[in-house]
């Protein structure tokens, strides 16, 4: 059981959860304006949580052929048969269960979305077989974080929460981007898309650059407009730094750190920042 638990976690890289929580936790902060109660926060982290695995286990699953035939995911647990097709559909049954289990109890707004959020985490994966646009499909997935957390709290969809969602949906389309980079060459030989593979690596990361820029004046936006405290804007500041530094460690002649660039760094950024929001969010309302 416990190994079997293992290549469930190993499949949903159950670690990558520190990207999309940390969104979700310091929308809810400031959506609340202080402390959520104990069970709002136990169902928004049941929200995305299944949410999110039902994302990954469904791109698992559409993928299983694509990463079999790459050699850097070839030894990935459905590829390399150590889960089957059949434990991944029911794995995607029981997510979806849990996840509208979340769902029904928070807003009544939420519960008539939900499937626009199960259609967009089912169809990212196709995205890569068509254009090389296909990072903005995952980038729309963070874009529903912030926007369906408040529509959870709120029961509406505001202008804050969409920029908000705006800014993290373009965070997460450009470090894809530079994960994309490692996979130049089997993904130009398999004819799947992506920006590094189409565009050129330089190309690439000059966009990724670009998309983590309008992460940036999102998020000032966001501040201005819910007239955010000086830790938001530490946060936002350590952000920027960090985002800096990780465009210096991945470059056309060097890709030997973008496992540091596209997990530690964006790992540490959001966490950095939602502790910080959240503590601007508590002083300013206390």
């Amino acid at each position: 059981m416990l190994t079997r638990t293992r290549e469930f976690l190993e499949m949903i890289r159950f670690e990558h959860t520190v990207f999309a929580l940390p969104f979700a936790y310091l929308t809810l902060f400031v959506v609340i304006g202080g402390w959520p109660s104990a069970a709002l926060f136990g169902w928004i982290t049941l929200a995305m949580g299944s949410a999110r695995a039902f994302g990954m286990a469904a791109n698992r699953l559409v993928d299983a052929r694509i990463d079999a035939m790459n050699p850097r995911t070839a030894d990935r647990s459905l590829p390399a048969g150590r889960l089957s097709s059949l434990e991944v559909v029911v794995f995607l049954t029981i997510s979806l269960v849990l996840f509208l289990s979340a769902v029904y109890q928070l807003s009544p707004l939420s519960q008539r979305l939900w499937p626009i959020a199960i259609i967009v985490m089912v169809s990212y994966p196709y995205g890569k077989r068509f254009t090389w646009l296909s990072h903005l499909g995952l980038g729309l997935v963070y874009v529903m974080i912030p926007t369906g957390v408040w529509i959870a709290v709120q029961n509406e969809i505001a202008v804050e929460a969409l920029i908000l969602g705006l800014g993290a949906g373009f965070w997460v389309a450009g470090f894809d981007i530079i994960y994309a980079c490692q996979d130049v060459d089997v993904d130009r030989e398999q004819g799947l898309h992506s920006m590094p593979a189409d565009l050129g690596l330089a190309k690439a990361l000059w966009v990724a650059r670009g998309f983590h820029g309008v992460f940036f004046v999102s998020l000032l936006a966001v501040g201005l407009m819910i007239d955010a405290g000086v830790f938001y804007y530490i946060g936002l500041m350590l952000s920027g730094w960090l985002l800096v530094y990780e465009h210096r460690l991945v470059t056309p002649d060097d890709l030997t750190r973008i496992n540091a660039a596209f997990f530690t760094v964006n790992g540490l950024m959001s966490v950095v920042l939602f502790v910080l929001v959240a503590a601007d969010t508590l002083i300013q309302h206390r």
